[in-house]
């Protein structure tokens, strides 16, 4: 036998174990390596008190999965000032009574949310490939999840603030934030009209006159869930909230007068390489703003987007490679005047 037979078979061999090392790398121990990521970001007022923001996006969760249920539970130990949920948390038809249960201790915790698409559609097998061609959509019919019960769990169970084509007001301490979000974007459930009236309402001081008529969640604070909002208070902040950072969302967050924006979806592209980065990104956002923060701009508006990668993996995908699976705690601090 020649040498160069052997070598090429020799190359063969150790590109398949390559490949098989880096499949068990992704399927096994990157998927379940769960990470906080810590960020600052200066966008309240000047004078303002620091906020710690906990951002928690797609976790795709399944009724077997309870490491990331126990890892989920855990974070309530940092006592944030407020949760942000991103969507996308049912990962199973049957995952209702584990979402339930991770985020169990957050109970007196003050958060809002949105849904994503997998609040409302069970997962479906789908070609990877096809994502290079741009955003997935629905291309079969889907089982339909029990989306009243989750926004009952957090609405009723947890007191959080349902921000689907809304806007609500939340006192934290002597601090207002002022909140503005859509239902999901990628399935384009999404109305911009209607999150504008709410938000003009909240800033006009007609948000509890208006607030049963529009669906929306009354202000709810820290120790007073019931408080109400005295209307000569400035937001130390306005907040646009979405499951999927697609520009047009994003820019009307910006001309709604956003500082910071809170999405998640992009799964940081779930598969990446080192030095490149995401290979897509399930939406028309920038690869380079796929995960972590960054500043949006439209026109001479601005805000800071953070876009988490999220938790977790459709259950017919469970990979992720180059992108560990992530919570953000994101610091709101003071802009320098």
């Amino acid at each position: 036998m020649s040498n160069r037979g052997s070598g090429g078979r020799d190359a063969l061999v150790a590109l398949g174990l390559l490949a098989v090392g880096s499949f068990v790398w992704a399927s096994v121990i990157e998927r379940n390596a769960f990470t906080l990521r810590r960020v600052t970001a200066p966008v309240l007022e000047p004078g303002s008190a620091p906020l710690r923001i906990l951002h928690i996006s797609d976790l795709h969760l399944a009724p077997w999965q309870k490491e990331k249920q126990a890892w989920i539970r855990a974070l309530a130990d940092l006592q944030p000032d407020l949760v942000i949920n991103t969507g996308d948390n049912l990962g199973h038809a049957k995952a209702l009574d584990a979402v339930e249960y991770a985020f169990e201790p957050f109970l007196g915790i003050p958060g809002v949310f949105v849904n994503g698409s997998n609040d409302y559609f069970g997962p479906q097998f789908k070609n990877p490939f096809k994502y290079f061609a741009g955003p997935t959509s629905g291309e079969h019919p889907a089982a339909r999840l029990d989306t009243a019960r989750l926004q009952s769990l957090f609405i009723d169970g947890l007191g959080w603030a349902n921000l689907n084509n809304a806007a609500a007001t939340i006192m934290l301490g002597s601090t207002r934030l002022d909140f503005m979000g859509v239902d999901d974007p990628h399935r384009h459930f999404d109305s911009l009209a209607s999150m504008t009236r709410a938000l003009d309402d909240v800033r006009s001081g007609d948000f509890f006159e208006l607030g049963l008529e529009l669906g929306l969640e009354p202000t709810r604070g820290a120790k007073d869930p019931g408080a109400a909002v005295p209307s000569e208070t400035a937001p130390a902040a306005t907040i646009g909230v979405a499951h999927a950072p697609y520009q047009r969302i994003l820019n009307a967050f910006v001309n709604n007068g956003a500082d910071m924006i809170f999405a998640g979806h992009t799964h940081g592209g779930q598969v990446c390489l080192p030095g490149f980065g995401a290979l897509v990104t399930n939406c028309d956002i920038p690869r380079s703003q796929v995960k972590g923060l960054s500043t949006w701009r439209n026109g001479r508006n601005t805000a800071m987007l953070n876009v988490s990668a999220g938790v977790g993996t459709s259950i017919y995908a469970p990979v992720r490679f180059a992108c560990a699976p992530e919570v953000s705690l994101v610091t709101l601090t003071a802009r320098v005047s």
